[in-house]
């Protein structure tokens, strides 16, 4: 056994606690999608953008590798709680963005955790999302200004909110949530 495991037990409950509080904020997410689809659709990328947090706030704050996706299933365990009908929409999503944000890291190495490396994953999330969802949602039904601000939004929504995360998880970690035994 590894002197130094990567996934200690303090390192699982720190993506426990950071998985609890940013599914909550993926469960209001979830609710809120309805309505503002209905009623300012072209916004609705920058509240989709807010499932970036959990993996984000993990990784700035712990830096080791595998804790976003961790993190991530586990926020979507308890935004399901708060709307079981999406479980498998919260689970896919923490699986989908995760996973882009553990094999962006991972080509760095996982030597890397500075925010473009956040951001990067941040607009590949965004392409991935936004590109099926436009189609899903016939955006021909839009003006050209409204089309172009949908889709920009499904980039800035999760830039944003990485930019968010990432002071999260940099506050954290200054305020000594991480140190070293």
């Amino acid at each position: 056994m590894a002197k130094n495991p990567v996934l200690t037990t303090r390192v699982l409950l720190i993506c426990a606690a950071v998985g609890v509080a940013t599914g909550l904020v993926s469960a209001g997410a979830g609710y809120i999608s309805v309505p503002v689809s209905a009623a300012l659709p072209v916004l609705y990328g920058l509240v989709l953008g807010s499932h970036v947090l959990p993996g984000i706030v993990a990784q700035s704050l712990l830096r080791v590798p595998g804790v976003a996706l961790i993190t991530h299933v586990l926020a979507a365990l308890v935004s399901s709680a708060f709307a079981p009908a999406w479980v498998l929409r919260y689970l896919g999503t923490a699986l989908l963005i995760g996973g882009i944000q553990e094999g962006i890291t991972a080509l760095g190495r996982y030597r890397h955790w500075g925010l473009g490396r956040f951001l990067i994953s941040a607009v590949i999330v965004g392409v991935i999302l936004g590109v099926p969802i436009a189609f899903a949602v016939d955006l021909d039904r839009f003006e050209l200004w409204a089309r172009i601000l949908y889709l920009a939004m499904f980039i800035i929504g999760p830039v944003i909110w990485t930019i968010i995360g990432a002071r999260i998880g940099i506050a954290l970690r200054r305020a000594g949530v991480v140190t070293r035994a």
